[in-house]
């Protein structure tokens, strides 16, 4: 049987909601991915272009810091990766987090949270962060979703 982690990166609560409706649902772990320096409200000020989230987005070598690396990919077949869209693709820190673990051999199912933009480029843009990995598109998941939904989504 496949064990599944469901790993996301929530800046404002959002994505960690949606997060744990799909754990529950598929009766996965949870792991969230924390960066090492918290985002603050003004730092994800995307109207302004000197805001923290507006230069790490602009730079796509940039690679926040992760709190901990304690995920233990290892342990998992399959991980359901969920975070808010930041200019059409993920934010860079979910570059860090697939960066700092061997994928190999391990199917991704991306899910997202968005205030009205799609998934863009987001799966050819990871790719190259996780070699030997399938990265697949999952879904958007807007408004609420029960531990139900999710399993009949992701399961």
């Amino acid at each position: 049987m496949e064990k599944t982690l469901v790993a996301y990166f929530s800046a404002s609560g959002n994505t960690k909601k949606k997060a744990e409706a799909i754990a529950e649902g598929l009766g996965a772990d949870l792991y969230e991915i924390v960066p090492e320096t918290l985002y603050t409200k003004e730092d994800l000020n995307w109207m302004n272009k000197k805001s923290r989230s507006s230069v790490e987005m602009n730079d796509k070598t940039f690679r926040p810091q992760l709190a901990d690396k304690d995920a233990h990919i290892e342990n998992y077949d399959r991980i359901v990766l969920g975070f808010p869209i930041w200019w059409y693709v993920a934010p860079t820190i979910i570059n860090t987090f697939l960066e700092s673990y061997d994928f190999s051999g391990k199917k991704i199912i991306l899910f997202a949270t968005s205030g009205g933009s799609a998934f863009g480029k987001t799966v050819s843009e990871l790719a190259p962060s996780a070699p030997g990995a399938e990265i697949v598109e999952g879904k958007l998941v807007n408004g609420t979703l029960s531990a139900q939904e999710a399993k009949r989504i992701f399961g």
